[in-house]
């Protein structure tokens, strides 16, 4: 049976204790009208495919100013994809869902209304205005193939896949938008796992089937956005064509601040990649250079999510990837270096008793430092596992709040499963980072944020002008109350899972922004002073 072990916690006691908090959730998902569960066909577990589950993204598809959410599912497999007979075939089959958010706490399910039930067995989705209309459009992954959703505005999506040039074979899995050649359009990177052949049957009985190094490696897919509701493969022109990994999660952030994003991959048992913009349209693979492309002992572990975030307000941009070990903390270090510091962080000896997937990197109680939940689930068999929060106690330390954050992540009498994506929201417009949880095979969870006392807020919901829509790469930095924060909008983050689009700034004790400052794709830079917080504000690019 899984236990926490309470020695890292003796030994951060002595860490600056929280002014707010303790970070606290509540299961919303009865109340809140959700009842979605994942599909993976079978009776039990038979491929690679079944296992890997599946993610969510949270997007404002009607802009009414509240997170709707998008979960996504498998279906059941043709005959001989799998050694195990299929469920009894259900009267719906199983499908996507789309829930719109009612406003009021509640969300009604608009999958049929909207037309984006799919017939695809999928893996994750990621939204942004790939056409800048003022319209999310919707892509999701999956095994095959890939559907591009546009966003008529109306409340209602076309599948546009054909139209827009997106033929992309194989088995797509993590995904990001980015506007990698800043010419007002996102661009689409997609990974893709593995050469998957269901006939494949040469394997021990023992190992229930055939995992990941018993497939080819795949390459991955670079997207550029034509600007006319087309898009065209740039991956050779792009320099990454030759490179082969078994990708998982992926995301897209100008980690070394030079204006240009750039791409993180988390491969499983395969090193992970780290593709440096060079700012002329292609890309450089730096990862082992950087230190980011195997585990603290050399080891090429099984990296699920990625997310490049400032966790110590440093003003450089760090990455934590999740991984079936100890999970990933890297600092970063500046010249285009990363330090493993996930040991002196504090967390790789709680979470090596689990398989992480799900993840984010969110301010959970305000407080002005960025947290971390982890989502856990085994990793060949159907194994439930109880999760993780990590409260960010500052001066690169972190501390397992699990304990204390309600009862769903009580130990003895809490909810174990078998996570897989996790996507965060504020979906209540109160100021506090929720979480949505897609459990494989099972039903997915709600886990609305009550953390008191939580700490003043600001939210800030871009849309941009010269530069893409969604102000996809911009910089946001916030000074409040001699602190100074910085983030990044992203379309893409974690394990298959997009998050809120609108970025979220704990503040503290703040209830005054004395700056806020965002430099846009395109190069302009806006200045905000006094802004007050508790709100969501929209900057439009000038």
């Amino acid at each position: 049976m899984l236990t926490r072990c309470l020695i890292p916690i003796l030994f951060l006691a002595a860490a600056e204790q929280p002014t707010f908090g303790p970070i606290r959730f509540e299961d919303s998902t009865r109340k809140a009208g959700i009842a979605f569960t994942h599909s993976f066909g079978a009776e039990q577990l038979g491929s690679l495919l079944e296992s890997t589950g599946a993610g969510a993204v949270w997007f404002d598809y009607n802009n009414d100013g509240y997170q709707d959410l998008y979960v996504v599912s498998g279906r059941p497999l043709a005959a001989g994809m799998h050694p195990y007979p299929l469920r009894k075939t259900p009267e719906a089959p199983p499908h996507n869902h789309l829930y719109r958010n009612n406003k009021d706490g509640t969300f009604t399910d608009v999958t049929a209304s909207a037309g984006v039930a799919s017939d695809l067995y999928s893996m994750a989705a990621v939204a942004a205005d790939y056409d800048n209309d003022g319209n999310e459009d919707l892509l999701v992954t999956g095994y095959g193939r890939v559907i591009l959703y546009r966003n008529k505005g109306d409340g209602t999506f076309e599948d546009v896949t054909a139209k827009a040039g997106l033929r992309i074979p194989g088995w797509s899995i993590g995904a990001a938008w980015l506007d990698y050649d800043r010419d007002g359009c996102v661009d689409l990177f997609v990974g893709r796992y593995v050469k998957f052949d269901p006939e494949y049957r040469a394997y021990y009985p023992a190992d229930n089937y055939p995992g990941p190094l018993d497939y080819p490696a795949e390459t991955n897919v670079l997207l550029h956005n034509n600007c006319d509701g087309t898009f065209s493969d740039a991956t050779a022109k792009a320099g990454i064509g030759g490179l082969k990994g078994r990708a998982m999660g992926v995301t897209a952030a100008d980690f070394d601040r030079d204006g240009y994003p750039d791409i993180y991959v988390a491969n499983d048992k395969s090193e992970n990649f780290l593709l440096h913009n060079q700012r002329n349209g292609t890309f450089r693979e730096i990862a082992t250079q950087a230190g980011v492309a195997f585990g603290q002992n050399g080891e090429n572990t099984s990296a699920m999510g990625p997310v490049f975030a400032d966790f110590d307000n440093d003003g450089k941009v760090d990455l934590f990837v999740s991984d079936s070990k100890y999970n990933r903390m890297y600092r970063n270090m500046g010249g285009l270096m990363f330090d493993d510091i996930t040991e002196r962080a504090g967390i790789s000896q709680l979470a090596a008793q689990y398989v992480s997937w799900g993840n984010g990197a969110q301010d959970f109680d305000n407080d002005g430092l960025l947290d971390l939940f982890i989502a856990h689930g085994g990793l060949i068999h159907m194994v439930p596992q109880e999760h993780s929060v990590f409260r960010n106690a500052g001066k690169g330390k972190f501390v397992d709040a699990s304990a204390t954050a309600g009862p769903f992540f009580n130990a003895k009498t809490g909810v174990k499963s078998v996570a897989r994506g996790a996507a965060f929201a504020d979906y209540d417009n109160d100021g506090k980072m929720d979480a949505f949880l897609v459990n494989l095979g099972g039903a997915g969870i709600l886990l609305r944020n009550t953390t008191a006392p939580a700490g003043h807020w600001i939210g800030v919901h871009l849309v941009g002008k010269k530069s893409n829509r969604d102000g996809i790469g911009a910089q946001i930095e916030v000074v409040a109350g001699g602190v100074r924060q910085q983030r990044e909008r992203v379309a893409g983050s974690g394990y298959l899972s997009q998050d809120d689009g609108r970025v979220h700034f704990g503040l503290g004790n703040a209830a005054v922004i004395d700056k806020l400052t965002v430099t846009w794709p395109s190069g302009t830079v806006q200045t905000l002073d006094k802004v007050p917080a508790g709100r969501v504000i929209t900057v439009e690019e000038k």
